[in-house]
Protein backbone atom coordinates (compact mmCIF):
# COMPACT_ATOMS: atom_id res chain seq x y z
CA UNK A 1 0.00 0.00 0.00
CA UNK A 2 1.49 3.62 -0.53
CA UNK A 3 2.82 5.58 2.25
CA UNK A 4 -0.27 8.39 1.86
CA UNK A 5 -3.07 6.30 1.90
CA UNK A 6 -4.96 6.25 5.16
CA UNK A 7 -7.55 3.54 5.61
CA UNK A 8 -10.38 3.78 8.92
CA UNK A 9 -12.80 1.43 9.69
CA UNK A 10 -15.50 1.17 12.09
CA UNK A 11 -14.44 4.80 13.86
CA UNK A 12 -16.93 6.55 15.18
CA UNK A 13 -19.64 6.67 12.39
CA UNK A 14 -17.01 5.92 9.82
CA UNK A 15 -18.03 2.41 8.67
CA UNK A 16 -15.24 2.49 5.94
CA UNK A 17 -12.97 5.14 4.51
CA UNK A 18 -9.83 4.94 2.50
CA UNK A 19 -8.28 7.85 0.91
CA UNK A 20 -5.09 7.82 -1.07
CA UNK A 21 -3.83 11.57 -0.69
CA UNK A 22 -2.08 13.55 -3.89
CA UNK A 23 -0.71 16.90 -3.71
CA UNK A 24 -4.07 18.57 -3.27
CA UNK A 25 -7.15 16.44 -1.60
CA UNK A 26 -10.47 17.49 -1.04
CA UNK A 27 -13.26 15.80 1.08
CA UNK A 28 -17.12 16.35 0.28
CA UNK A 29 -20.27 15.51 2.56
CA UNK A 30 -22.65 16.28 4.71
CA UNK A 31 -22.54 17.46 8.23
CA UNK A 32 -21.35 14.96 10.41
CA UNK A 33 -19.65 12.62 8.26
CA UNK A 34 -16.51 12.44 9.38
CA UNK A 35 -14.13 14.69 7.68
CA UNK A 36 -12.91 16.28 10.55
CA UNK A 37 -12.37 12.66 11.69
CA UNK A 38 -10.46 11.37 9.40
CA UNK A 39 -7.66 14.88 9.10
CA UNK A 40 -7.82 14.62 12.66
CA UNK A 41 -6.80 10.83 12.35
CA UNK A 42 -3.72 11.89 9.75
CA UNK A 43 -2.29 14.63 12.07
CA UNK A 44 -2.60 12.05 14.57
CA UNK A 45 -0.64 9.50 12.53
CA UNK A 46 2.16 11.78 11.10
CA UNK A 47 2.96 14.32 14.28
CA UNK A 48 2.19 11.72 17.27
CA UNK A 49 5.44 13.37 18.76
CA UNK A 50 4.25 17.15 18.79
CA UNK A 51 0.88 16.28 20.17
CA UNK A 52 2.04 14.04 22.92
CA UNK A 53 4.92 16.89 23.55
CA UNK A 54 2.37 19.70 23.76
CA UNK A 55 -0.03 17.59 26.36
CA UNK A 56 3.31 16.75 28.57
CA UNK A 57 4.10 20.73 28.26
CA UNK A 58 -0.04 21.27 29.50
CA UNK A 59 0.38 18.77 32.27
CA UNK A 60 -2.00 16.71 30.11
CA UNK A 61 -0.55 12.78 30.92
CA UNK A 62 -2.72 10.41 29.08
CA UNK A 63 -2.55 6.70 31.26
CA UNK A 64 -3.84 4.77 28.70
CA UNK A 65 -5.01 4.92 24.96
CA UNK A 66 -8.86 5.80 25.75
CA UNK A 67 -7.91 8.99 27.96
CA UNK A 68 -5.27 9.68 24.92
CA UNK A 69 -8.79 9.62 22.61
CA UNK A 70 -10.31 11.92 24.57
CA UNK A 71 -7.26 14.84 25.30
CA UNK A 72 -6.87 15.05 21.40
CA UNK A 73 -10.35 14.04 19.70
CA UNK A 74 -12.27 16.07 22.85
CA UNK A 75 -13.95 14.24 25.78
CA UNK A 76 -16.37 11.57 24.99
CA UNK A 77 -14.43 10.78 22.05
CA UNK A 78 -12.70 7.12 23.44
CA UNK A 79 -15.91 5.82 22.70
CA UNK A 80 -15.85 6.33 18.82
CA UNK A 81 -12.61 3.77 19.20
CA UNK A 82 -13.69 0.18 19.71
CA UNK A 83 -12.53 -3.08 19.25
CA UNK A 84 -13.46 -3.50 15.69
CA UNK A 85 -11.76 -0.26 15.29
CA UNK A 86 -8.85 -0.87 12.64
CA UNK A 87 -6.55 2.61 11.47
CA UNK A 88 -4.32 1.87 9.08
CA UNK A 89 -1.83 4.72 7.47
CA UNK A 90 0.40 3.67 4.28
CA UNK A 91 -0.93 0.08 5.59
CA UNK A 92 0.39 -0.09 9.10
CA UNK A 93 -2.55 -0.06 12.05
CA UNK A 94 -2.08 2.74 13.68
CA UNK A 95 -1.29 1.82 17.75
CA UNK A 96 -2.31 4.07 20.07
CA UNK A 97 0.40 3.03 22.87
CA UNK A 98 2.80 3.70 20.27
CA UNK A 99 2.13 7.15 19.66
CA UNK A 100 1.79 7.65 23.63
CA UNK A 101 5.30 6.95 23.63
CA UNK A 102 6.34 9.13 20.76
CA UNK A 103 9.49 11.60 21.08
CA UNK A 104 9.54 15.15 20.69
CA UNK A 105 9.34 15.78 17.35
CA UNK A 106 8.96 19.17 14.86
CA UNK A 107 5.00 18.60 13.01
CA UNK A 108 5.12 17.89 9.53
CA UNK A 109 1.43 18.71 9.15
CA UNK A 110 0.09 22.59 10.23
CA UNK A 111 -3.72 21.91 10.49
CA UNK A 112 -6.29 24.68 10.19
CA UNK A 113 -9.11 23.86 12.03
CA UNK A 114 -12.67 25.29 11.36
CA UNK A 115 -14.37 27.43 13.84
CA UNK A 116 -11.33 29.32 14.24
CA UNK A 117 -12.68 33.02 14.66
CA UNK A 118 -14.12 31.02 17.89
CA UNK A 119 -10.55 30.54 19.48
CA UNK A 120 -10.16 34.51 19.44
CA UNK A 121 -11.13 36.14 22.58
CA UNK A 122 -11.91 39.86 21.62
CA UNK A 123 -9.30 39.44 19.43
CA UNK A 124 -6.58 37.42 21.04
CA UNK A 125 -5.92 33.52 20.37
CA UNK A 126 -5.80 31.46 23.35
CA UNK A 127 -2.41 29.59 24.31
CA UNK A 128 -3.17 25.59 24.75
CA UNK A 129 -3.18 25.41 28.15
CA UNK A 130 -5.91 27.30 28.41
CA UNK A 131 -8.81 25.86 26.57
CA UNK A 132 -11.29 23.19 27.34
CA UNK A 133 -10.10 19.39 26.95
CA UNK A 134 -13.55 19.34 25.20
CA UNK A 135 -12.07 21.09 22.00
CA UNK A 136 -10.22 19.10 19.92
CA UNK A 137 -6.17 19.24 20.20
CA UNK A 138 -6.39 20.46 16.73
CA UNK A 139 -7.81 23.54 17.45
CA UNK A 140 -5.55 23.83 20.52
CA UNK A 141 -2.65 23.80 18.85
CA UNK A 142 -3.64 26.58 16.15
CA UNK A 143 -4.64 28.69 19.11
CA UNK A 144 -1.43 28.17 20.65
CA UNK A 145 0.46 29.01 16.85
CA UNK A 146 -1.24 32.60 16.70
CA UNK A 147 -0.67 33.06 20.35
CA UNK A 148 2.79 32.88 19.74
CA UNK A 149 3.06 34.78 16.78
CA UNK A 150 1.14 37.66 18.57
CA UNK A 151 3.02 37.58 21.87
CA UNK A 152 6.19 37.73 19.99
CA UNK A 153 5.54 40.66 18.02
CA UNK A 154 5.47 44.12 18.64
CA UNK A 155 2.59 46.78 17.83
CA UNK A 156 3.13 46.83 13.45
CA UNK A 157 1.15 45.79 10.66
CA UNK A 158 0.03 42.53 10.47
CA UNK A 159 -1.60 42.97 6.41
CA UNK A 160 -0.31 43.83 4.15
CA UNK A 161 3.19 42.58 4.52
CA UNK A 162 5.26 42.82 1.49
CA UNK A 163 7.47 39.84 2.86
CA UNK A 164 4.64 37.27 3.30
CA UNK A 165 2.81 37.65 0.31
CA UNK A 166 3.49 38.14 -3.34
CA UNK A 167 1.53 41.18 -4.39
CA UNK A 168 -0.98 39.63 -6.95
CA UNK A 169 -2.23 37.72 -3.29
CA UNK A 170 -2.37 40.91 -1.24
CA UNK A 171 -4.39 42.86 -3.88
CA UNK A 172 -6.35 39.84 -4.69
CA UNK A 173 -7.35 39.25 -0.48
CA UNK A 174 -7.77 43.31 0.12
CA UNK A 175 -9.74 43.46 -2.69
CA UNK A 176 -11.90 40.53 -1.54
CA UNK A 177 -11.72 41.24 2.50
CA UNK A 178 -10.21 43.98 3.75
CA UNK A 179 -11.02 46.97 1.00
CA UNK A 180 -7.54 49.18 1.96
CA UNK A 181 -7.68 48.63 5.69
CA UNK A 182 -4.73 47.30 7.85
CA UNK A 183 -4.60 44.44 10.03
CA UNK A 184 -2.46 45.62 12.88
CA UNK A 185 -1.02 44.59 16.58
CA UNK A 186 -1.57 47.46 18.51
CA UNK A 187 -0.97 48.87 21.92
CA UNK A 188 -3.85 49.94 24.51
CA UNK A 189 -2.70 50.87 27.38
CA UNK A 190 -0.63 47.63 28.76
CA UNK A 191 -2.20 45.93 26.08
CA UNK A 192 -1.65 44.48 22.79
CA UNK A 193 -5.20 44.24 20.86
CA UNK A 194 -5.68 43.02 17.07
CA UNK A 195 -7.52 45.98 15.02
CA UNK A 196 -8.40 46.82 11.58
CA UNK A 197 -7.11 50.37 10.36
CA UNK A 198 -8.89 52.27 7.81
CA UNK A 199 -6.74 55.87 8.21
CA UNK A 200 -7.56 57.43 11.67
CA UNK A 201 -10.61 55.11 12.28
CA UNK A 202 -9.10 51.69 14.45
CA UNK A 203 -11.95 49.22 14.40
CA UNK A 204 -11.40 46.37 17.31
CA UNK A 205 -11.82 42.82 16.30
CA UNK A 206 -15.22 41.85 17.48
CA UNK A 207 -16.74 45.44 15.75
CA UNK A 208 -15.31 43.78 12.39
CA UNK A 209 -17.54 41.47 9.53
CA UNK A 210 -18.36 37.99 10.23
CA UNK A 211 -16.21 37.55 6.77
CA UNK A 212 -13.54 39.57 8.19
CA UNK A 213 -13.03 37.68 11.65
CA UNK A 214 -13.16 34.18 10.01
CA UNK A 215 -10.39 35.40 7.64
CA UNK A 216 -7.88 36.89 9.54
CA UNK A 217 -6.98 34.15 11.90
CA UNK A 218 -6.68 31.61 8.77
CA UNK A 219 -4.58 33.84 7.01
CA UNK A 220 -2.05 34.74 9.82
CA UNK A 221 -1.99 31.50 10.91
CA UNK A 222 -1.34 30.56 6.87
CA UNK A 223 2.14 32.69 7.46
CA UNK A 224 3.54 29.64 9.40
CA UNK A 225 3.50 28.46 6.63
CA UNK A 226 4.91 31.22 4.55
CA UNK A 227 7.86 32.47 4.63
CA UNK A 228 10.30 35.13 4.58
CA UNK A 229 11.17 34.93 0.87
CA UNK A 230 14.38 33.93 1.17
CA UNK A 231 12.80 30.91 2.20
CA UNK A 232 10.14 29.04 -0.21
CA UNK A 233 8.82 27.11 2.76
CA UNK A 234 8.83 25.52 5.97
CA UNK A 235 11.18 22.92 5.73
CA UNK A 236 9.86 20.55 8.71
CA UNK A 237 6.17 21.10 7.68
CA UNK A 238 5.06 18.69 4.06
CA UNK A 239 1.52 19.43 4.76
CA UNK A 240 -1.49 21.62 4.93
CA UNK A 241 -5.00 21.12 6.43
CA UNK A 242 -7.73 23.97 6.31
CA UNK A 243 -11.19 22.83 6.98
CA UNK A 244 -14.19 24.44 5.17
CA UNK A 245 -12.09 27.56 4.20
CA UNK A 246 -15.22 29.15 3.12
CA UNK A 247 -16.25 29.81 6.49
CA UNK A 248 -18.31 32.71 6.73
CA UNK A 249 -16.92 33.96 3.31
CA UNK A 250 -18.18 35.63 -0.22
CA UNK A 251 -17.27 33.51 -2.89
CA UNK A 252 -14.57 36.32 -3.97
CA UNK A 253 -12.81 35.90 -0.63
CA UNK A 254 -13.10 32.16 -1.19
CA UNK A 255 -11.74 32.92 -4.77
CA UNK A 256 -8.47 34.37 -2.75
CA UNK A 257 -8.08 31.54 -0.75
CA UNK A 258 -8.42 28.55 -3.45
CA UNK A 259 -5.90 31.06 -4.82
CA UNK A 260 -3.47 31.08 -1.69
CA UNK A 261 -3.88 27.42 -1.54
CA UNK A 262 -2.28 27.06 -5.39
CA UNK A 263 0.38 29.02 -4.33
CA UNK A 264 1.14 26.77 -1.15
CA UNK A 265 1.88 23.92 -3.73
CA UNK A 266 4.24 25.88 -5.81
CA UNK A 267 5.59 25.89 -2.44
CA UNK A 268 6.03 22.51 -2.02
CA UNK A 269 3.42 21.71 0.48
CA UNK A 270 0.58 18.86 0.01
CA UNK A 271 -2.60 20.31 0.54
CA UNK A 272 -5.80 18.97 1.86
CA UNK A 273 -9.42 20.81 2.20
CA UNK A 274 -12.50 19.38 3.47
CA UNK A 275 -15.68 21.69 2.50
CA UNK A 276 -19.19 22.21 1.71
CA UNK A 277 -18.56 24.51 -0.77
CA UNK A 278 -18.82 23.65 -4.40
CA UNK A 279 -16.86 26.20 -5.56
CA UNK A 280 -13.61 24.83 -4.09
CA UNK A 281 -14.39 21.92 -6.64
CA UNK A 282 -15.08 24.58 -9.51
CA UNK A 283 -11.38 25.59 -8.76
CA UNK A 284 -10.57 21.65 -8.66
CA UNK A 285 -12.64 20.71 -11.83
CA UNK A 286 -11.09 23.86 -14.04
CA UNK A 287 -7.51 22.39 -12.93
CA UNK A 288 -7.65 19.06 -14.30
CA UNK A 289 -9.97 20.35 -17.26
CA UNK A 290 -7.05 22.84 -18.29
CA UNK A 291 -4.34 20.52 -17.60
CA UNK A 292 -3.87 19.34 -21.30
CA UNK A 293 -5.08 22.59 -22.78
CA UNK A 294 -2.30 24.80 -24.83
CA UNK A 295 -3.95 28.18 -22.72
CA UNK A 296 -4.54 26.21 -19.71
CA UNK A 297 -2.45 28.05 -17.44
CA UNK A 298 -3.59 31.62 -19.17
CA UNK A 299 -7.25 30.64 -18.59
CA UNK A 300 -6.75 29.51 -15.15
CA UNK A 301 -4.86 32.72 -14.23
CA UNK A 302 -8.09 34.90 -15.79
CA UNK A 303 -10.34 32.76 -14.00
CA UNK A 304 -8.99 33.45 -10.94
CA UNK A 305 -8.18 37.26 -11.79
CA UNK A 306 -4.96 37.44 -11.60
CA UNK A 307 -2.27 39.62 -13.47
CA UNK A 308 0.23 38.03 -15.85
CA UNK A 309 3.94 38.65 -14.13
CA UNK A 310 6.25 36.34 -13.71
CA UNK A 311 5.33 35.01 -10.11
CA UNK A 312 1.48 34.56 -10.65
CA UNK A 313 2.52 32.19 -13.93
CA UNK A 314 4.82 30.11 -12.04
CA UNK A 315 2.37 29.01 -9.14
CA UNK A 316 -0.53 29.14 -11.54
CA UNK A 317 1.34 26.48 -14.25
CA UNK A 318 2.52 24.35 -11.09
CA UNK A 319 -0.89 24.50 -10.02
CA UNK A 320 -1.68 22.36 -13.58
CA UNK A 321 0.93 19.64 -12.89
CA UNK A 322 0.20 18.33 -9.46
CA UNK A 323 -2.68 15.70 -8.35
CA UNK A 324 -5.74 16.18 -7.43
CA UNK A 325 -8.22 13.63 -5.54
CA UNK A 326 -11.60 14.27 -4.48
CA UNK A 327 -13.75 11.79 -1.81
CA UNK A 328 -17.31 11.74 -0.79
CA UNK A 329 -18.17 10.55 2.33
CA UNK A 330 -21.21 9.80 2.83
CA UNK A 331 -24.29 7.81 4.79
CA UNK A 332 -25.70 4.47 3.79
CA UNK A 333 -29.12 2.83 4.48
CA UNK A 334 -27.81 1.84 8.00
CA UNK A 335 -26.95 5.49 8.31
CA UNK A 336 -23.18 4.48 8.59
CA UNK A 337 -19.97 6.81 6.32
CA UNK A 338 -18.79 5.09 3.36
CA UNK A 339 -15.99 6.66 1.38
CA UNK A 340 -16.37 6.99 -2.32
CA UNK A 341 -13.76 8.44 -4.89
CA UNK A 342 -15.01 11.05 -7.38
CA UNK A 343 -11.82 12.67 -8.45
CA UNK A 344 -12.96 12.79 -12.19
CA UNK A 345 -16.13 15.40 -11.07
CA UNK A 346 -17.08 14.03 -14.48
CA UNK A 347 -20.89 15.84 -14.73
CA UNK A 348 -21.66 13.24 -17.49
CA UNK A 349 -20.99 10.04 -14.80
CA UNK A 350 -23.57 7.49 -14.43
CA UNK A 351 -22.57 7.73 -10.70
CA UNK A 352 -24.63 10.31 -8.82
CA UNK A 353 -22.20 11.26 -6.11
CA UNK A 354 -19.44 11.90 -8.94
CA UNK A 355 -22.28 14.01 -11.16
CA UNK A 356 -23.39 15.77 -8.35
CA UNK A 357 -19.51 16.73 -6.50
CA UNK A 358 -20.89 14.59 -3.24
CA UNK A 359 -24.15 16.38 -3.49
CA UNK A 360 -23.10 19.90 -4.08
CA UNK A 361 -24.88 20.43 -6.72
CA UNK A 362 -27.77 18.20 -6.59
CA UNK A 363 -29.58 20.81 -4.40
CA UNK A 364 -29.18 23.46 -6.63
CA UNK A 365 -30.09 21.49 -9.40
CA UNK A 366 -33.56 20.80 -7.98
CA UNK A 367 -34.54 24.23 -7.84
CA UNK A 368 -33.61 24.81 -11.56
CA UNK A 369 -35.48 21.55 -12.29
CA UNK A 370 -38.54 22.95 -10.03
CA UNK A 371 -38.85 26.37 -11.90
CA UNK A 372 -38.15 24.34 -15.19
CA UNK A 373 -41.12 22.15 -14.71
CA UNK A 374 -43.65 24.58 -13.46
CA UNK A 375 -42.85 26.98 -16.87
CA UNK A 376 -43.84 23.67 -18.89
CA UNK A 377 -46.75 23.34 -16.64
CA UNK A 378 -47.43 26.95 -17.39
CA UNK A 379 -47.18 26.61 -21.40
CA UNK A 380 -49.24 23.42 -21.18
Amino acid sequence: MPADVLEVQNFGQIAHARLKFGDLTVLVGPQGAGKSLLLQTWKLALDAGEIVSAFRDAGIKPANPAELLDAYYGEGMRTAWGSKTRVLVGGKPLQLKKVMRANKAAPRVFFVPAHRALLMNEGWPSPFMRLKSDTPAVARLFSQSLYDRFTGNQAGDLFPVERRLKQSLRELIDNAVFHGGKVRLEKAGLQTRLELGYGKTHLPFMTWTAGQREFTPLLLGLYRVLPERRQTKDPDIDWVIIEEPEMGLHPQALNAIMALVLDLLWRGYRVVLSTHSPFVLDVIFAIQSLRETKQGARRLREAFGLPSTDDVRKFITAALEKSTYTYFLGFDENLRVRSEDISSLDPGSEDDSTREWGGLTGFSGNFGRAISAAVNEEGA
